[in-house]
């Protein structure tokens, strides 16, 4: 018998422990302004007690943003040119190192050069990724004097280090677990699947923006590592938008130390896309100035295509969106978001729902309970259903409302 079993997290949870075989570090390495943590280190390490750096199975899905930051160019570069093979990971935040220019790579070179010469390894052996201001210098004489203490400070089991390291204006920090039990003829044998994430601002498909590490100790190639990090990735960080905004530096890292064995491929692939969505959607209720999630499911659509592109719309809506954030149930704004979506449908066919409480149907307003209607839009996440009448295709989104916290938020980042 093969069971998924895992959590994510809440703030009462305490930081699952990596898999076997990775040993990670957090520490401020005044980046940031506070003196908050912003440096963060994983490495493989191997099944033994000892922390020198193991090589690692790598995959990586990057932002599609033509301005893409020096270190993710640089970790696109050294996925290529390693073969999916690496041994370490660095992430810095409080500053994105983005639109740089040369001077901007040269920093990131230097950064994995630093890394690589501590840890003993081929500094293409080496990702890298920042996240912060675009724009600002990436503090090079920082980093290279913290990575003593931050090697010193490897450790294996907990990622809670590693995940408050790489916050931003995050308020808390995001990760997920989940375990893969199995039975190799008579021998019981179990893998696991943790990731953890940054995001709060600036989230959006193609990458949502953030970055997140997930990493399991199954026994995997880089091929195989790369298809199960595709597949979770389409179907979490490409569902989720907090301000329609995509990054230079959204990044999504899949590492595997291959200690656990061969784990059957389905139920590996159903906690990869388990993690990812749970971090999503830790991610859009983190969202910068996050009062109420907004999910939109759309079924009766022709093609999951055109199910996705009006779930989309609908929940990107600005309108819609700032009628979520007043509890105000004014469904004609979603109406009005479906059929500007580009996808044909006959009206008289749509049916619209809030919160399983009928608002649209037959090309009229249905006369529904207008507490239950209110209740609707006033819960913690509302939930948004439209059924198309065309085919049999569905998908969903998920964002939140669009508040004044958001707008504070985003006009002093940077003063």
């Amino acid at each position: 018998m093969t069971s998924v079993v895992g959590h994510a997290s809440t703030s009462h949870t305490t930081a699952p422990d990596w898999p076997r075989g990775f040993a990670s570090a957090g520490i401020a390495a005044g980046i940031k302004k506070s003196g908050a943590p912003d440096l963060a280190l994983l490495i493989g390490s191997g099944v033994g007690s000892g922390l020198d750096a193991e090589e690692l199975s790598a995959a990586a899905v990057f932002t599609r943003n033509l301005i893409a930051a020096a270190p993710v160019q640089l970790s696109r570069a050294h996925l290529t040119e390693s073969e999916g093979r690496i041994c370490a990971l660095l992430i810095n935040s409080g500053c994105a190192n983005a639109a740089t220019g040369a001077d901007g790579m040269a920093r990131a070179v230097t950064s994995t050069e630093l890394l690589a010469e501590a840890l003993g390894i081929d500094s293409r052996s080496v990702l890298v990724n920042s996240t912060g201001v675009i724009g600002a210098a990436l503090p090079i004489e920082r980093i290279g004097s913290a990575l003593p203490a931050l090697t010193k400070s490897l450790a294996t089991g907990s990622c809670d280090s590693f995940a408050r390291a790489i916050m931003t204006t995050d308020t808390r920090p995001k990760w997920s677990t989940r375990s893969i039990h199995w039975m190799d003829g008579v021998t019981p044998r179990h893998c696991t699947v943790t990731g953890v994430a940054k995001g709060a601002g600036m989230i959006h498909p193609n990458m949502a923006t953030m970055i997140a590490v997930i990493a399991t100790d199954a026994t995997l190639t880089p091929t195989q590592l790369d298809g199960h990090l595709r597949s979770a990735v389409d179907c979490s960080f490409h569902r989720i938008s907090v301000d329609g905004d995509t990054s230079t530096n959204d990044s999504v890292f899949a590492l595997a130390s291959n200690c656990a064995g061969v784990a059957p491929t389905e139920q590996l692939a159903m906690a990869f896309d388990a993690v990812a969505q749970d971090l999503a959607l830790m991610v859009v209720r983190d969202g910068e100035g996050f009062e109420r999630g907004i999910e939109v499911r759309v079924s009766g659509a022709r093609t999951s295509a055109d199910a996705l592109q009006v779930a989309r719309t609908v929940a990107m809506s600005l309108l819609v969106r700032t009628a979520v954030t007043g509890g105000d149930p004014n469904w004609g704004r979603i109406l009005a978001a479906a059929g500007r979506a580009g996808v044909n449908f006959d009206p008289a066919q749509l049916r619209v729902s809030a919160g399983g409480v009928p608002l649209f149907a037959d090309g009229a307003p249905v006369d529904a309970d207008a507490t239950a209607v209110r209740g609707a839009f006033t819960a913690d996440s509302v939930r948004l259903e439209l059924d198309l009448g065309m085919g049999m295709a569905r998908d969903v989104f998920w964002s939140c409302g669009l508040t004044k916290r958001y707008v504070e938020i985003n006009a002093d980042y940077t003063s």
